[in-house]
């Protein structure tokens, strides 16, 4: 029945990619779409997942007073094979930083898209590049280098596809205004871990006793949170099994999503 659905949801993404992503009058996306789409592997050996390894020790974590770096968002600082800009700045540091600017700023974390879900927005303080842009900005002879491929962010995720311009395409990617710090609580995290095949006792003992972790960072211009990617609003329906949060389908902040992703397009390092 998995694998049922697993096919299921391939279909329909690259369904709704055709359908949402090509702007209407554009030839330019046709040509980078083709039936045996390039499937991307798994980000390779050193990615971490929720579901970690078991060598992970508390003392091992970076840790603030209010938020905790999970091994998750650490893909973004150590793994060569990530995809997007790496930060540069060490994780400690960068930890400390966003504690700091949280405490310091005096706003409330915003709500997410779940009660497990919060954001922090801080000044682009490590000089990331924006991590999507608005396609209608762009020259035609840029546009036309936009791919399309199956990607996972972890091992253990469902492969879906996805959008993205190879930051080659541009001369210079421009630099983000904000940075939107991404919360899971912790009782989330461990849950996520445990649906992924972690022990629950192991998990806790690992964990940083804090409650909110820093999941993910994205560089953005907006000090506000644009709408999650359809695509990962379906692999978070289909449950923790599959790499998602759980969380039901939502028709209006799908349909939200819909219409900001058909005239975005994610930026992609290329290695």
């Amino acid at each position: 029945r998995i694998e049922e659905n697993s096919e299921r949801v391939w279909l329909l993404a690259l369904v709704m990619s055709v359908l949402v992503r090509a702007p209407v009058g554009s030839t330019c996306f046709s040509s980078r779409l083709r039936l045996g789409l390039r499937f991307r592997l798994p980000l390779g050996a050193t990615t971490r997942t929720m579901a970690t390894q078991n060598t992970k020790r508390r003392e091992d974590y970076c840790t603030g007073e209010h938020f905790f770096l999970d091994p998750f968002a650490e893909r973004q600082f150590d793994d060569p094979n990530y995809k997007g800009a790496r930060i540069l700045s060490s994780k400690s540091e960068f930890t400390d930083k966003v504690n700091a600017y949280y405490v310091e700023g005096g706003k409330p974390m915003a709500d997410g898209y779940a009660p497990f879900c919060k954001h922090v927005f801080v000044p682009n303080f490590v000089g990331l590049p924006v991590q999507a842009v608005e396609i209608s900005s762009l020259p035609e002879q840029v546009k036309s280098r936009i791919e399309f491929g199956y990607i996972r962010r972890t091992p253990k995720e469902l492969a879906v596809l996805a959008t993205w311009l190879p930051d080659t395409a541009m001369d210079k990617v421009p630099e983000a205004k904000m940075l939107d710090i991404i919360l899971y609580s912790r009782e989330q995290i461990v849950a996520e871990r445990v649906a992924q095949g972690d022990d629950k006792a192991q998990v806790e003992e690992e964990l940083p006793e804090v409650d909110w972790g820093i999941i993910s960072i994205k560089a953005q211009d907006e000090d506000y949170e644009i709408p999650m990617q359809p695509i990962t609003m379906m692999r978070n329906a289909l449950g923790k099994e599959e790499g998602g949060s759980g969380v039901p389908l939502d028709r209006a902040k799908y349909e939200a999503s819909v219409n900001y992703w058909q005239s975005h397009v994610t930026i992609q390092k290329q290695s």
